[in-house]
């Protein structure tokens, strides 16, 4: 005899597995001052420990997407559950750099297929409007916390133990989130699945890959560079090929037609840009944070929860208010507030107190959980249940390029424009090699200025702590006042062309076994 599936076991399943792939992505960063002391890791090494998850999570994503699609969204759940789980556990046993850049990719295939099964699932359960937009507000409010939530925890462990703990943490989630999904959540997929549509799963992932590749070295070998030019040149042929593969295919791996539904291709643009700010902010902010007032890695954590508990507030309000008033309306204003919290911010100095960061941040979570939920709500909305996975690796595939875009634009800003400001303001009686180093980042000036300090030199100590922190503003600023514009455009664009309220759409049959749900679709 057919059940209703237990819906509050099964919403609890996929946001434990939901929010671990989001602790994951910050949770490792507080530990990179530690693996330079201990691995001895050199900055590109610390750099790719953190972008390899990245570069797999994105270029495997809409492939897993589909695979779910193909084979069943709860088998593919919980081998990413697997490989994730197992990844973790062998990075905390790694005694190289080497061995956690390894560890790390690994982890990002197994995100891959879990990120996309999480929602694609969750929506074929929770199927009538007002019930799914309340899931998918409960699902963004998981990510958008897990993201903000990351540092804490992994200042937290490290204050206590070492820092192989950040990854064996993570083990457990994925071993009490793979219990739950065996036991609680029914499997779907679609009936009417084609063969595997190969030369799609090819072209999507290479051109993924090599479009986040290109974006994590475009800021090391400069974004006008040859290699950075022939990479944004090969990521858009790529992609090229696949838009056109996909429109001659028979059955292709991603409908192409999805794209002129405003409802699908605006909120993923609007997704993109939010997630661009976000981890675009976290960025600049941790460096003021950790250097500018000195706080600890806990410390600094910690006071990103703001952002944490907003986002996960207006993620549940924002998709309900987006089916009483309308997706633009809701998005249009979750973007607004935004760039309000953004430029408040950008104002930020060395005497700027807490409470009044703290405020902005307020600001920044709202925006952050009014947009990005009901953006996802209405790219569900906008798939047919049976191909809920490639719809939701498209809305995931749009997150990671948007984070990944934001790090390293805005990052890329803020470091340009602290070294020319520091060149131009230093003390004559800098040494070259010591303003060399300086130049670098607002770290190493401060910590050479404390060396000059204790070797007598106190007024050319001053002199550079005084010009570093003066730069270090200066490209804060103008770093984020570059995504106040872009959110702005954003915002614009989405009070423009995002439809307020969904189409009727026609039920399609989608196969699920296990308990059973309804797969009517509003």
């Amino acid at each position: 005899m057919n059940q209703e599936p237990e819906k509050p076991m099964v919403l609890v399943a996929l946001l434990l597995a939901a929010f671990m792939i989001n602790l994951d992505t910050t949770i490792v960063n507080v530990a990179l001052p530690t693996l330079v002391r201990e691995l001895h890791a050199s900055t590109v090494q610390l750099e790719w420990i953190v972008d390899a998850y990245n570069l797999m999570f994105a270029a495997f994503v809409l492939a897993a997407g589909n695979l779910g699609d193909r084979l069943g969204r709860k088998g593919v759940l919980l081998a990413g559950l697997l490989v994730f789980g197992a990844a973790s556990f062998a990075g905390g046993l790694g005694n190289s750099p080497g061995e956690l850049i390894a560890a790390r990719a690994v982890m990002g295939l197994g995100a891959a297929l879990i990120f996309p099964a999480t929602l694609s699932l969750l929506t074929n359960v929770f199927t009538e409007r007002r019930e799914r937009a309340r899931a998918i507000g409960l699902w963004g409010a998981s990510t958008g916390v897990g993201i903000a939530v990351g540092p804490i925890i992994g200042g937290w462990l490290l204050e206590r133990f070492s820092w192989s703990s950040v990854f064996f943490a993570l083990v457990p989630f994925a071993a009490v989130a793979a219990v739950l999904v065996a036991f609680a959540v029914p499997t779907s997929r679609d009936p009417e699945a084609p063969p595997a549509d190969r030369p799609g799963l090819v072209l999507s992932t290479a051109a993924m890959a090599a479009l986040i590749y290109t974006i994590i070295e475009a800021p090391n070998r400069g974004w006008a560079a040859g290699l950075s030019l022939a990479g944004f040149a090969l990521a858009g042929v790529l992609l090229a090929t696949f838009i056109a593969w996909e429109r001659r295919v028979r059955e292709p791996l991603l409908d192409i037609r999805l794209f002129r539904n405003l409802r699908f291709s605006a909120a993923s643009g609007a997704v993109t840009i939010t997630f661009f700010s976000l981890m675009g902010f976290i960025f600049v902010i941790t460096l003021y944070f950790q250097f500018l007032k000195g706080y600890g890695p806990l410390s600094t954590g910690v006071r990103l929860l703001p952002v944490a508990v907003l986002t996960g507030i207006t993620s549940v309000l924002g998709t309900r208010l987006a089916v009483r008033r309308g997706t633009k309306l809701v998005v249009a204003s979750g973007m607004v507030c935004l760039a309000i919290g953004l430029a408040w911010a950008s104002t930020s100095s060395t005497s700027t107190s807490y409470l009044t960061i703290a405020a902005s941040m307020v600001f920044i979570g709202s925006g952050i959980g009014l947009t990005s939920a009901p953006a996802t709500e209405s790219i569900m909305g906008a798939v047919s249940a049976a191909k809920a996975g490639v719809g939701s690796a498209v809305n995931d595939a749009t997150r990671i390029t948007g984070a990944t875009l934001g790090v390293a634009v805005i990052g890329s800003i803020y470091a340009s424009i602290y070294a020319s400001r520091l060149a131009d303001s230093l003390p004559a009686a800098v040494p070259g090699s010591i303003a060399d180093s300086a130049q670098r980042s607002v770290g190493t000036a401060f910590g050479i200025a404390a060396r000059l300090d204790a070797t007598g030199r106190p007024r050319l100590a001053q002199g550079l702590h005084e010009a570093a922190s003066n730069a270090f503003f200066d490209g804060f600023q103008i770093a984020v006042l570059v995504a106040v514009a872009i959110t702005l455009v954003g915002a614009v664009a989405a009070a423009i062309v995002i439809p307020s309220q969904p189409p009727e759409v026609a039920c399609e049959p989608i196969e699920i076994s296990g308990p059973q749900v309804s797969p009517q679709r509003p």
